[in-house]
Formats: C-alpha cells, structure tokens, sequence
C-alpha cells in the first residue's frame, strides 16, 4: 500500500477530482463509452443485453482533472439472483458517486426504461448529467428525439450532452462537462492507472465477452470465469482458465464440433489479453458445469458477484 502512496503525486491548485456513474439501460453504450474516454479497454461490450457485471472503475487523468467512472450494469428487472445483485448494485451506486451520467440511446425516442430510470434519479442528491449517445445513427430530422428526452427531464436541472461513444463525435464537450461538475480534490489513483481492477479480473472479462461475441444468445449470461493459475515467465505468460455453465447442453455449445468453439474463443480472447499485457500468451480454457450458480449466492460469492453493502 505504501508503495501505491509513493506513485500519488501532489494535485496541483485548481486540480478537480470525483468519482462519476455511468447508469442506464442494458446496452445503452455505457462501457464503449468508459473505453472510448479512457482511451484502453478496460470494460467488455458486447451485441447482448445485460454485459456489465460488477462496477469496474476506468480511470481518466488529464492535467486539469481525475475522473473515476464507475461503469454499472444496466438497471433492469431482474429475472434471478445474479440480476437482483447486479441491479443493487447498480443502485447503489447512485448515492455513493459524486457526479451521474445516465446515458441513453440518442437515436430513438426515450422508452419506458429510460423513464424508470429518471424517476429513480430524480430522488437522488447527486447531480445529473443526461448523455445522448449513438447519435452517429441520426439524421437532422430527428429533433422530435431530443424533445422526447427534453420531456423526460422536465424540471430537473439535469444537463444534456449529445455524443457518439463509437465515433467521439460530441465526447470532448462531454468530458468538459465532466469536469466542471467536479470539485477541487486530489489524485485518487496513480495518474497512469486506467482501472482499479487487478489483470487477472480483466483476463477473465475478455474471455467471457469472447463467449458473448462467438455463442451470440445461445449462452447469454450463462457463463461465469475463473481464472485458475497464472504462470508468468521473462518469454511467455501461461493462463489457465474455467469456463462455468449451467447446464451440460451449454457446455456442448461451448465446446463446439471436434473443439471448434472453444478453439475460436480461446484465439480472440488470447489476442486480446496478449494487448493486456503487452506480451506473448499461452491460454488454455477448460469447461465445467455448475448447476444453477446464478440462484446461489455461495457460488455468486465465489465467481466474485457480491452484493455491495
């Protein structure tokens, strides 16, 4: 610990800081956008609903400001265990922030969820910044969008901000609005740290947002990683890693003819851990069956899924 203190430089007058949560529905942008700002991939995206799991801190330092953003899973009804501990989450983390930054997608008119969610935020304390995203998927036509959404802050003193997560069109006058909502503080974390979370915890991100990219809704949120050893050497960095289903069938979808699937996810992912670390990777998958882990908070707690208190 007191090594991590001695990387804390002193913030220098007029140096901002906070801590800012990234809330909205499921696959709203909300994690492209944290990696765009950040400008590394520290969260997973994926086509599929519902793929932030735990808050993971992405860190942005720039001369004049820290943010910390807390990248939430999407606010949803939940259908099982693992959702209601992802949706306290989620809550949680409203009050415990110093800024909100509920993002929505800016090419259609706001829904219902979007409408939940608003209602939710205006009972809180912390100040709202309302984030159009997508909006590379608009036409100038499409004013009767930002009405929708004007109508949806009403009389809040929320702020609006339109932007693109996968162009960066609008993120600059975004991240300024960041940091005037911010105070004067300290450096939190190391300014060259991009995340808080250890790489062991990304490897098995990446190789779960692999098994989102290649299965597609055949084993959605089915799917918890472990990551069982790490073998580090000056040439090559061995990783050794379970892959936990549900159910024997997910495991044959998994696994794939003669090996095919696990084969395919096991490449992406090793190219993407080998970006990591910026090294040479060796990963070896390996599948196991546990039967209805997401209804168990022991196995929850195990696969690192605990409830914030």
């Amino acid at each position: 610990m007191n090594e991590l203190l001695t990387t804390i430089p002193i913030a220098p007058e007029g140096f901002k800081s906070g801590f800012v949560a990234i809330i909205g529905r499921p696959n709203v942008g909300k994690s492209t956008l944290m990696n765009h700002l950040i400008g590394q991939k520290v969260a997973i995206t994926s086509p599929v609903a519902q793929t932030t799991r735990n808050r993971l801190q992405g860190i942005l330092t720039t001369e004049k400001a820290q943010i910390i953003f807390v990248d939430t899973p999407g606010i949803h009804k939940p259908h099982h265990e693992l959702g209601k501990v992802l949706v306290k989450n989620a809550k949680i983390a409203i009050e415990s922030v110093d800024l909100i930054l509920f993002v929505v997608d800016g090419s259609v008119k706001a829904g219902t969820g979007d409408r939940f969610i608003a209602d939710l935020l205006k009972n809180s304390s912390v100040p709202v910044i309302l984030g159009l995203n997508k909006i590379d998927l608009r036409s100038d036509t499409d004013s009767f969008i930002d009405d929708s959404y004007k109508e949806l802050i009403g009389d809040c003193n929320w702020s609006l901000v339109k932007f693109s997560a996968i162009t960066g069109e609008g993120t600059p006058s975004l991240q300024n609005s960041l940091v005037e909502y911010l105070e004067s503080g300290p450096y939190y974390y190391p300014p060259d740290l991009v995340t808080d979370k250890p790489e062991r915890f990304i490897m098995a991100e990446l190789i779960r947002e692999q098994i989102l990219l290649q299965t597609k809704q055949e084993v959605p949120h089915s799917v918890a990683i472990a990551i069982e050893k790490v073998e580090e050497t000056p040439k090559i960095t061995k990783v050794y890693a379970a892959i936990n289903v549900e159910r024997n069938s997910q495991k044959g979808i998994l696994i794939g003819k003669k090996g095919s699937m696990l084969k395919a996810i096991g490449s992406a992912a090793r190219q993407q851990i080998q970006k990591l670390i910026s090294g040479n990777v060796y990963l070896e998958l390996f599948v196991k069956v546990e039967p209805k882990w997401r209804q168990s908070r022991l196995r929850l707690a195990e696969f690192g899924y605990q409830v914030e208190e």
